[in-house]
């Protein structure tokens, strides 16, 4: 009697092709950077912080699928989320108006510049006598993520007070040193504590980011958005 085997073929976790791919052009873009400019590694997780943004949300963003919905909901969602994008991305200096302020805008910053930094980091801004964008790869890839995020759980909802609650907590990761900078400057016997955490702040919008991404991808407390028994986590 004949018996047939049959092989099956182990397929990667959801999420883990992506992710392996993505570390590995991480790593190239790490080591040629270095290799061919002469920067060196003064403090190794500032180099790899702007990764940790990045694999976090695409993981989170490809394990996210939008359900499906009336398209009135849709458009909701999509303006919802358009102005948290906006928001968040003026809270970190990303974009902005020039106009306004007292002072007139010095000629010479006016225009396109590019500054250097190893890989995620590297900023090209635009200053014009009306507005500014500034693109730093790690947090727009990191907003933008956030902001798919906050338009699937918006569709997703039962009611868009939940939704709007768990993007507007996940603004906790652009805030953190605003918040830590304006509480120096009312605070000023509490200087050296402040200090310190401006001297983190970039730790401390990586951890609330990574907290954002997690909020936004599990959803906790709400049944409806939570992916606890829906077979997709």
């Amino acid at each position: 009697m004949a018996h047939s085997t049959r092989r099956v073929a182990r397929s990667w976790p959801t999420g883990a092709g992506l992710l392996a791919a993505a570390v590995a052009l991480e790593l190239v873009l790490v080591a040629g950077y270095f290799l061919a400019t002469p920067g060196t590694v003064t403090v190794p997780r500032y180099v790899l912080y702007p990764f940790v943004w990045i694999n976090a949300v695409l993981v989170a963003a490809y394990r996210t699928p939008v359900p499906s919905a009336p398209p009135r909901r849709h458009l909701l969602a999509g303006a919802l989320a358009a102005g948290y994008f906006l928001l968040v991305a003026n809270w970190a200096g990303l974009v902005g108006l020039t106009v306004g302020g007292h002072h007139p805008i010095p000629e010479g910053i006016l225009g396109l510049s590019v500054g250097a930094g190893s890989p995620g980091w590297g900023r090209v801004r635009l200053i014009t006598r009306t507005f500014y964008v500034s693109f730093v790869p790690y947090r727009v890839i990191g907003y933008l993520g956030l902001t798919y995020l906050v338009y699937a759980a918006i569709v997703d909802a039962s009611g868009v007070v939940a939704s709007g609650t768990l993007g507007f907590v996940s603004c906790l990761s652009c805030s953190a040193p605003i918040f830590a900078s304006a509480v120096t400057g009312v605070l000023g016997g509490w200087v050296t504590l402040m200090s310190t955490a401006i001297a983190y702040s970039v730790d401390i919008s990586t951890v609330a980011f990574l907290a954002s991404v997690a909020l936004l991808y599990w959803r906790p407390g709400f049944p409806s958005l939570g992916r606890d028994g829906d077979g997709t986590g």
